[in-house]
């Protein structure tokens, strides 16, 4: 649909969002020396030992011994901090990088890590629980970063972004539509392309979590759909 790009929303409780920054780099790393920059044969065997797999999650099914790396239940969080290739990294850091400042800012850096891991676990969960007998490995920070999509929407809906859509077009519009829009989007697909490769459910899950926890990380004082943010 689109990227964003830039928002003029000052930070008001922190001086540097080092969580988010840490999220981000962490990912990237993970990326480039764990999963060899998406060579596909590092990123398959990475999907297979750190992914979500429901089949597996539910005790179904053993993993293969050679794969088991950590306990099955970190897979809630692990498979968040992988990614298929380039572009896949690319739009959630993106998309984390220009939402999850504000979001910090208005929880605190060690709610905002609880939430962001939370969202992570509420997105594998509603993909596990849609197929408990899928082989298939579910990666990505999809679920984690809907959730600061739905954080970022509930306390700045005025607030405008500049965004690239169709990967050509430079708007600035307010983050109720922008973002709002993007959410339906999510929520349709899930119904409608249910056996589509993006976990559209996933990003419902953690769409959900986004919304429910903010209201009870956010400061004391800080109010939800804030109505002085509109530049």
């Amino acid at each position: 649909m689109f990227l964003p790009l830039h928002d003029k929303n000052r930070l008001e409780h922190v001086p540097l969002p080092f969580v988010n920054l840490a999220l981000i780099a962490v990912t990237v790393l993970i990326f480039l020396l764990f999963q060899r920059a998406g060579d596909s044969e590092a990123v398959g065997a990475s999907s297979y030992s750190l992914g979500l797999i429901p089949v597996v999650f539910f005790d179904i099914r053993d993993l293969a011994p050679q794969l088991q790396v950590l306990p099955e239940w970190t897979a809630l969080i692990s498979y968040a901090f992988l990614h298929g290739n380039f572009m896949h990294l690319i739009g959630n850091m993106l998309f984390l990088w220009v939402f999850g400042d504000n979001v910090e800012d208005a929880m605190g850096h060690v709610r905002y890590l609880l939430f962001y891991l939370l969202c992570a676990a509420a997105g594998g969960l509603a993909y596990a629980a849609m197929d408990v007998n899928s082989t298939v490995p579910l990666i990505g920070a999809s679920g984690a970063v809907a959730g600061v999509v739905s954080a970022y929407l509930m306390l700045h809906p005025r607030v405008k972004i500049w965004v690239l859509v169709l990967g050509r077009i430079p708007l600035r519009l307010k983050a109720f539509w922008l973002l709002g829009a993007w959410i339906i989007y999510q929520v349709v697909n899930t119904v409608i392309a249910p056996d589509s490769q993006v976990a559209f459910i996933a990003h419902v899950g953690g769409l959900v979590a986004g919304a429910v926890l903010v209201v009870f990380f956010r400061r004391r004082g800080v109010p939800l759909f804030d109505r002085g943010l509109a530049d």
